[in-house]
């Protein structure tokens, strides 16, 4: 009985890990000879941005007066919430500058980019 419930244990500990990371599948994100994994930080915030300019956070498309409301309420709650944009390397730079320009108005500016480390 104990095996058992240790196993399920684990396997829930495994699965929230995973569930924790709010990306889109569909991206493509771009490469960066500098690039390097930062530390994920605790409730850190992750806005897709997708080729046509689409907003996802967590599973759920936004537009920009409900991503405004969203980053409001976090700022209202969270004081220094980090955030981090994940745009597809095909995005239009207007969508990227779009959504930093909606962080910057909601007082946000601990804001990463997510790209991919240069392959060898």
């Amino acid at each position: 009985m104990i095996d058992i419930v240790l196993t399920m244990l684990f396997f829930f500990i495994a699965t929230q890990m995973f569930s924790q990371w709010e990306t889109e599948i569909d991206i493509k994100l771009p490469t960066a000879q500098s690039g390097n994994i930062p530390a994920r930080l605790p409730g850190e915030v992750i806005i897709n941005i997708r080729k046509d300019g689409t907003l996802v956070v967590n599973q759920q498309t936004l537009d920009e007066a409900g991503l405004t409301a969203l980053l409001n309420r976090i700022v209202a709650l969270f004081p220094g919430q980090p955030v981090l944009i994940r745009a597809d390397k095909e995005t239009a730079y207007d969508h990227v500058i779009r959504v930093l320009d909606l962080c910057r108005r909601a007082d946000i500016w601990n804001i990463a980019f997510a790209t991919l480390a240069a392959e060898q």
